[in-house]
């Protein structure tokens, strides 16, 4: 960036393009996982697996260690089919990079290894705005020994992982949640005593990589290890409810100096399309308001009812989707934004007064604010923080043909920076093994600067190497704010690194200086790192995948950026006597317009007559001087089902808060986390699911294989909008000009003799052109000019006089559209 302010950072270079679907296919790195055998095996084995004898393989070669123990734990309590809801299907959890063809063996990879994981099928019910997914993967051994089978996948952060159980022989077994150190051991001394055995377990502190091992899988035989996990489906812009199944697990950059290990490095890869397993999805949709359509990026079948009122329907993919992508479904319902509150009664058994023992409920406000008014205020200091990282420099989408992420970024940033209020501060970085800024500190937002930095977007590229974010955060944070202008940070990132957990400890040291806003782009971005550090600093999250448009999420933000600070959040109940109700978590610490706010709480003691029926809460907050209230009241009726999805959120909700803290906190802190973990049943970085099969009288026989599950690996013209909206200035005008016409579409000759009359400023006739060019060709695309808009309309009032109705009957003529006075307040 000619002229700015550039800050080294001692890293070498990510380089290549290491992305699903990428420019580049490697082979995976042939170094040891995290720990996987017995911990009293060299250091050197461990990550491979034992067998009964102690001899181990890895990629065909037999290595050996001391034979463990057998395991001690039993395979827990035997049960039947796991869940009740229909078996739909919608495919899920991988996409990959390695060659693959069929032998005699089953399914092999390039490097001619067998893959035992034949097909994945996922079952999701919707309800509302919470899904509950259970994912099935079944394996079959084809080789002629035993083998160990680990699939690394990706799960959003904020899922509540819950349960886990496999089958085997026809014989189902639940795993039981353990603290991780025991269950890895437990399951290390299973596989050198000769037992199948089967583990899940968080990978890192990030939360959003999981995997699952299933270990002396016999020869010849089968097995169907099932997960289940809960989560909230996010709010859209157009009132949709987003379920994403990802597919996509890009590895992490590890940061200079970061001595965690990263999972993903070690996955084997395989050409798009060539994935040697088979997945398969379908869901089920229930809720109280009418089901109206659901929209997805792959086929659907048709939406099916169930019930004659529209509150039930299936639905499930049509046919097999490209595993270059994550999955997303769009469910609309005939009233979104309607406040809503579930109640579940406790888990039968569990200890009164307990996390699971007392009912809970989870309550959905959508507070009423007023939305900031476009040009209302000019405070505010904006920092841009763009990921430069050489993965940015892969397609949107996986396909070699899509976008690049550095694309729609640039594009995203010329649209945030023309929309900005005049008198506002700004400044741009860029990082990846280095960071760069356009300015040594944020500087005002005038004609003069606006055009340097169009200028300057425009050369971005991405060429920094790897993704180094905590130095230029920390370069940000120590830069001085501007007396009167509130910060905002807005953060465009793919999301691939490797200490999470550091870089939102930094920006919640942070949180009381700033917003933060945060932009996941392309698929596989870590949900972790992108939510976590718009929660850590009261800010909003979003994705951006295969073909969504950046600009309406990205404008969305800057529209929540610039509405003042909500202050006074508390909350109050309406409960029978002789009951409370205890928040879980901090509760809402802040809201925006157009977003939901979530509230969990566990209902403690029992009412006293006279009872009544109803529960109530009440959220109140002020926005400056004013004051306002949002009230639900709501049936205390249980809902059916014991999977108790509300009760497993709310302890995920918890985990998030408490695991926190654990780094920098006490052993307390850490019993805390432990404590809540094994008492909900959610998987947590401190613990793990582990299961063994003890049924079996003779001990598998065999060296035991180690077998690592794969996943998979046009041009574009220029946005006539953002070719228009590039040409405006600072103060919301355009000029009338060769560049101005192509982007309207209309020659120079007649943009000029067309004006009604000499009297009329040439800069107004060409901001008049533009705006009515906006209404009439791109309406489609609002939420991405709105803020713009009314910048060059509140311009337009302060220049054109009385000719202003002449003005504008002259450009529908010449633009052939029918745009009215209203839109210039006339």
């Amino acid at each position: 960036m000619g002229g700015g302010h550039v800050s080294p950072a001692p890293s070498t270079a990510q380089g290549g393009c290491t992305a699903q679907g990428g420019l580049e296919s490697r082979p995976s790195p042939a170094r040891p996982r995290p720990w996987r055998g017995p911990p009293h095996c060299p250091r050197e084995s461990r990550g491979l697996a034992l067998s009964r004898a102690g001899s181990m393989t890895w990629d065909g070669q037999v290595r050996h260690c001391p034979a463990g123990g057998s395991a001690a734990l039993g395979a827990g309590p035997r049960t039947g089919e796991f869940g009740s809801e229909p078996e739909l299907e919608i495919q899920h959890l991988a996409g990959s990079l390695t060659r693959t063809k069929m032998t005699s063996c089953g399914l092999l990879n390039s490097s001619n290894k067998p893959v035992p994981l034949r097909s994945g099928s996922v079952t999701v019910l919707i309800r509302g705005f919470v899904a509950d997914v259970g994912c099935e993967l079944l394996y079959r051994n084809e080789e002629p020994g035993p083998v160990e089978a680990v699939f690394v996948f990706p799960v959003d952060a904020e899922a509540a992982v819950y349960a886990f159980q496999a089958r085997l022989g026809g014989t189902c077994m639940q795993a039981q949640l353990r603290e991780k150190k025991q269950a890895q051991e437990l399951y290390g001394d299973a596989l050198a005593g000769g037992q199948s055995s089967f583990l899940l377990q968080q990978e890192g502190t990030g939360g959003d990589i999981f995997s699952c091992s299933l270990g002396n899988l016999p020869p010849g035989e089968e097995a169907a290890l099932t997960l289940r996990y809960v989560c909230e489906l996010p709010l859209e812009p157009d009132g949709a409810a987003r379920y994403m199944l990802p597919a996509v697990l890009r590895p992490r950059y590890t940061p200079h100096g970061w001595d965690g290990e990263d999972v993903t490095q070690g996955v084997p890869r395989v050409p798009q399309g060539e994935l040697p397993y088979t997945l398969s999805l379908s869901v089920t949709l229930q809720s109280p308001h009418s089901i109206d359509r659901v929209l997805s990026n792959c086929s659907l079948t048709p939406l099916s009812y169930m019930a004659g009122n529209w509150t039930t329907a299936q639905v499930s993919l049509a046919e097999a989707p490209p595993w270059d992508r994550d999955v997303e479904l769009l469910v609309y319902y005939v009233e979104p934004h309607k406040p809503s509150a579930v109640l579940e009664d406790g888990l039968p058994g569990a200890e009164p007064g307990s996390l699971m023992g007392n009912p809970a409920v989870m309550v959905t406000l959508l507070p009423s604010l007023p939305e900031a008014v476009p040009g209302q205020s000019s405070a505010g200091e904006f920092i841009f923080l763009l990921d430069r990282s050489g993965s940015m420099g892969c397609p949107m989408d996986g396909r070699d043909r899509s976008r690049q992420r550095i694309d729609s970024a640039k594009e995203t940033l010329v649209l945030l920076l023309k929309s900005l209020p005049l008198g506002c501060y700004f400044n741009i970085y860029g990082f990846g093994s280095r960071f760069e800024s356009f300015y040594s500190q944020s500087v005002g937002y005038t004609q003069q600067t606006m055009a340097e930095s169009l200028q300057r977007i425009q050369q971005l590229q991405a060429d920094l190497g790897g993704t180094e974010i905590l130095a230029p955060l920390r370069a940000i944070y120590c830069s001085p704010c501007q007396d009167g202008h509130p910060r905002q940070l807005f953060v465009f990132t793919d999301g691939e690194v490797g200490n999470t957990k550091d870089v939102i400890t930094e920006v919640q040291r942070h949180r009381g200086a700033h917003r933060c806003f945060s932009f996941g782009i392309g698929e596989g971005a870590s949900t972790s790192l992108v939510k976590g550090i718009s929660r850590a600093a009261g800010g909003s999250a979003e994705f951006i995948t295969g073909q969504d448009r950046m600009q309406p999420k990205a404008l969305q933000s800057l529209k929540r950026a610039l509405q003042p600070a909500v202050t006074g959040l508390s909350l109050s109940w309406d409960l029978p006597r002789g009951m409370e109700a205890v928040l879980l978590g901090r509760g809402p610490e802040v809201i925006f317009p157009g977003q939901r706010c979530l509230i969990y709480a566990q209902l403690r003691g029992q009412p006293q007559p006279p009872d009544t029926a109803m529960g109530g809460v009440t959220l109140q907050y002020r926005i400056q001087d004013q004051t306002y209230k949002e009230t639900l009241q709501f049936p205390r009726q249980p809902q059916d089902g014991d999977r108790l999805p509300v009760h497993r959120l709310a302890a995920k909700s918890l985990l998030l808060e408490l695991e926190g803290a654990v780094d920098s906190g006490s052993e307390g802190d850490r019993r805390r986390v432990l404590e809540t973990s094994l008492s909900s049943g959610v998987v947590c970085s401190l613990t793990a699911y582990v299961g063994v099969d003890t049924e079996r009288g003779q001990p598998v026989q065999g060296p035991l294989v180690r077998r690592d599950i794969p996943l998979t690996e046009r041009a574009l013209e220029e946005s006539p909008l953002l070719r228009l909206v590039s040409l405006q200035n600072a103060d919301g005008s355009w000029d009338l000009d060769p560049q101005l016409a192509a982007a309207l579409g209309v020659s120079e000759t007649d943009a000029r003799g067309r004006m009604p009359s000499k009297d009329v400023a040439p800069g107004v006739w060409a901001t008049v052109l533009a705006v009515v060019w906006l209404h009439g060709r791109a309406t489609g695309q609002r939420d991405e000019w709105e803020l713009l808009e009314a910048k060059a309309v509140g311009w337009v009032w302060g220049q054109a006089g009385p000719r202003l109705s002449e003005c504008l009957e002259a450009v529908n003529t010449l633009l052939g559209c029918s745009i009215g006075p209203a839109v210039f307040g006339l």
